[in-house]
């Protein structure tokens, strides 16, 4: 059997305000001619097919378009929802859809029922794994409320049905931050803190691993591999080698992967140094069709530099500043210490850098606690109040509950309602 692995379209998604529609679409048409060219039998997609729960109209009427051709070209295809996906929206006519080759997984009610397809050697199980938010799947599948503890609940429930098709090949895809891989800037962070990944060990025993959320194209181990976005979503992405692994399965499991290369719609470039230099030299004219990111290091800042620095480079993106002036050290600016700090890191940073001193150990866990809501509204199906769930949160914590009350408490300082 031959797998086509991807993920992390991202449909709808934008880089520096660039619209990527057309890349997109470009890259859909890419992957049916891989299926018809290298006779794919499976397209195996693990997760963030769009970019946003409500995506755009243009984006679904995309969508619609490319699964067609992945189906008419020969494939079946197989997709599950990311941390960027509406599960309930993604997953909606998902029974009616799979006999007609397209079989979609969001419910984590549904983890341990396989996708069953055959070959010349007999059948294959595959297992997609959706996105499995922790406070949002743990009740569902009786597990410890972190995201190892969800993935590993998710993964005894396939070994369990596996139990019961001894000598079946498997087929696991998931959408996880797994220990080991490299992350770019363009990845949403999965838990407040940083606490979101999860061991390799937790996929032992399993034909393939098809990985899905970080942006690189990589292997963990020889039967586990990141796919990586088709497209860069950020200039940390300028090394990245873009594209998908064509799987083979041979009758004892696993026989051999090749990476296929995307199609690039423009390089990335990032550029430093002086303005006169960029203008002038040309060293910099390889990157002159590019999109660029430009760092200037003049000690002053040149007037109207984005004006003329797109005379010469027309597609620059983003421009930096990092004056570089003698004899004194350059302070580092706010954003600059910030950079790559995970969401509460950030929000405690804020806190220190506004009034002079750290958070309290009760203010973090209202801080993650707000930042957690954020995270699952921005999903569907899971509105709420940011101080949802803190007697859950407080019993994990070291803070007091008079702590808690004092801050919950409408007449606290500051506090003036909801809306506060």
């Amino acid at each position: 059997m031959r797998i086509l692995h991807s993920s992390d379209w991202h449909l709808g998604r934008s880089f520096h305000r660039v619209d990527l529609l057309s890349a997109q679409a470009a890259h859909l048409d890419h992957l049916a001619e891989v299926v018809r060219a290298e006779k794919v039998d499976v397209v195996l997609v693990a997760g963030d097919i769009y970019d946003r729960a409500l995506p755009a109209v243009d984006a679904v009427t995309l969508l619609d378009e490319g699964l067609h051709r992945l189906v008419s070209a020969g494939s079946q295809v197989i997709l599950s929802s990311g941390n960027h996906d509406s599960a309930r929206r993604l997953g909606f006519n998902s029974r009616l859809l799979g006999a007609a080759g397209l079989h979609i997984r969001t419910d984590p009610a549904q983890v341990g029922t396989p996708v069953l397809l055959s070959d010349e050697h007999g059948e294959v199980a595959f297992h997609p794994l959706p996105y499995l938010e922790p406070a949002l799947a743990a009740g569902v599948l009786g597990a410890e409320r972190s995201h190892a503890g969800v993935l590993g609940a998710a993964l005894q429930r396939v070994r369990a049905d596996l139990a019961e098709r001894p000598g079946l090949r498997s087929v696991v895809s998931a959408h996880a931050f797994v220990m080991g891989g490299a992350a770019s800037d363009s990845e949403r962070e999965l838990a407040v803190g940083g606490l979101g990944q999860v061991p390799l060990a937790l996929f032992e025993g399993v034909d393939y691993v098809a990985l899905g959320h970080l942006h690189g194209r990589q292997k963990l181990a020889g039967q586990a591999r990141y796919s990586g976005s088709p497209l860069a979503f950020s200039f940390s992405e300028a090394d990245h080698h873009k594209g998908s692994w064509l799987v083979d399965l041979d009758a004892n499991g696993l026989a051999g992967v090749e990476a296929v290369p995307a199609p690039v719609p423009r390089r990335l470039g990032r550029l430093r140094g002086e303005l006169a230099e960029l203008l002038t030299e040309a060293r910099f004219a390889a990157h002159e069709q590019e999109w660029v990111q430009i760092t200037l290091t003049d000690p002053q800042r040149p007037a109207e530099p984005m004006e003329q620095l797109r005379r010469r480079f027309p597609h620059l993106l983003e421009l930096r500043l990092d004056p570089q002036r003698a004899g004194r050290a350059s302070a580092a600016g706010y954003t600059e210490k910030i950079a790559g700090l995970p969401d509460l890191d950030v929000c405690c940073s804020f806190l220190e850098h506004v009034r002079g001193r750290t958070a309290s150990p009760a203010e973090t866990v209202l801080l993650q606690q707000a930042l957690e809501a954020a995270l699952i509204e921005s999903m569907e199906g899971a509105p709420g109040s940011a101080y949802r769930d803190l007697a859950a949160m407080a019993a994990e914590s070291p803070v007091s509950d008079a702590e808690l009350q004092q801050l919950l408490s409408p007449k606290a300082p500051g506090r003036r309602g909801r809306s506060a």
